[in-house]
């Protein structure tokens, strides 16, 4: 016999809803066409080739958030994460994680990391395809190796002071797995034109203004 006080859920009047056992009411999934979402856009390549500047430009030009990779790598360090841990792949999550909830919430996302692994990619691939997201690869490029050089040496971030500035020989790896990056993207080389000059460019390129 239910308790004459008893608290009753009554029937859900919003479409969307469901009772599920054990839970009050879940919101169904509704999910967006796919492409037909907030812009996604993952601008990739090695550090020290100007991808960081170039990403918050073209978020402010286009009213976007950033969600970078290496600010929460160095969250991570702040907390006490080591190099024992994989830090680095919990880094990407956690990006991915912030990223998603802002699509979902009608905010395109310019997303801030290397993105050299293929695994790193298709975790952005998936989110778009689980958000309908509008997603456009940028590979940010420095052609001229002796100024990509001097510009990792004189980079100065708050986040590299807790996971550091990478040795140019320590980017052999990365630089090859762009290398073999077949899937289609705009490029850009930042060598002579400044971030917002390549946030323009971009813009005019992929449609987006």
């Amino acid at each position: 016999m239910t308790p004459p006080n008893a608290f009753r859920l009554p029937p859900s009047p919003l479409p969307g809803f469901r009772r599920r056992r054990g839970q009050v009411a879940a919101l169904e999934e509704s999910p967006v066409p796919p492409g037909e979402g907030p812009l996604l856009v993952p601008v990739c390549g090695l550090p020290g080739a100007g991808k960081s500047s170039f990403a918050a430009a073209l978020a402010t030009k286009l009213g976007l958030a950033v969600v970078g990779v290496d600010p929460l790598e160095a969250a991570l360090v702040r907390a006490g994460i080591d190099d024992r841990q994989p830090k680095g792949q919990a880094a990407y999550l956690a990006a991915e994680t912030v990223a998603e909830a802002q699509l979902r919430t009608g905010l395109g996302v310019v997303v801030d990391a290397v993105n050299d692994l293929p695994e790193n990619r298709a975790q952005w691939m998936r989110l778009a395809a689980r958000t309908g997201a509008d997603l456009r690869w940028i590979e940010v490029v420095c052609s001229d190796p002796t100024t990509h050089r001097l510009r990792l040496q004189q980079r100065e971030r708050e986040e590299d002071r807790f996971i550091g500035v990478p040795e140019w020989d320590s980017l052999n790896r990365r630089r090859r797995q762009l290398a073999i990056w077949k899937d289609p993207r705009l490029v850009l080389d930042s060598l002579h034109h400044t971030p917002e000059e390549l946030a323009t460019l971009a813009v005019r390129e992929l449609g987006l203004g």
